[in-house]
């Protein structure tokens, strides 16, 4: 059953008296309980395409259906109420709060949840970051951890709403290579869990983690890559 439903996408930018097309009629589906990576070189619209996907931005035309539900001409309103309870992101640069605690990081979503005690927020968060190996650095500020568990720390306040979907925007980008393997091996396991995965990298070592890739140029889907061979 498809979670996520593209039909004709298009997005422009104005540039002056200039319209500059960037996503130029991208239709595709995304099943629910896939591990899809969206791979395309700097300038394909792999990354506009990720933030309408995201709900971080609306198409210029086009239909955007999330679980069932058209969004592409969703208000501002709707769409954070969309990315606060159905979508996780998690980014290359971690975006974290460096004043607050790996715990005040995780459950910052559930700011906007307003029937939950203090209590029970913070025990979520903590089982979020035991999921993700990591709750004895709970009480650590980002300062005082390394990249790898930051983004551990970025991937439990993903986790925090039990999305049904998580985008990850070239996750392993600011780390070395073995823990770039331990993070998408995190990404793998909660795929396993029935979470849907979307990842936007460049680096095909990374786009083999993902079960399906789908190849993007020059704002369209130039083919889809399956395990085992190539569907255009």
């Amino acid at each position: 059953m498809a979670l996520i439903e593209l039909h004709n996408i298009t997005k422009e930018y104005p540039l002056g008296e200039l319209t500059i097309p960037v996503l130029k009629g991208v239709s595709m589906n995304i099943d629910r309980g896939e591990y899809v990576a969206l791979m395309g070189a700097s300038g394909s619209g792999k990354s506009t395409l990720m933030n309408i996907l995201g709900c971080l931005d609306r198409p210029t035309s086009g239909d955007y259906f999330l679980d069932g539900k058209e969004l592409g001409r969703a208000s501002g309103d709707e769409r954070a109420k969309v990315r606060n309870r159905q979508i996780g992101f998690v980014f290359q640069s971690f975006n974290l709060l460096p004043r607050t605690t790996a715990l005040e990081n995780v459950i910052m979503p559930l700011a906007y949840t307003s029937n939950l005690s203090g209590a029970e927020k913070k025990r979520r968060g903590m089982a979020a970051l035991e999921e993700v190996g990591i709750a004895d650095r709970a009480g650590h500020h980002p300062s005082q951890l390394s990249g790898g568990q930051q983004q551990r720390v970025a991937i439990a306040r993903a986790l925090i709403n039990r999305p049904p979907v998580i985008f990850a925007d070239e996750p392993t980008g600011n780390l070395d290579s073995k823990t770039s393997v331990e993070v998408m091996d995190m990404f793998k396991k909660l795929n396993d869990e029935g979470i849907t995965v979307i990842l936007v990298t460049h680096s095909q070592a990374i786009a083999k983690f993902a079960k399906r890739t789908i190849c993007m140029s020059d704002g369209q889907i130039v083919s889809g890559l399956f395990e085992g061979g190539v569907s255009q």
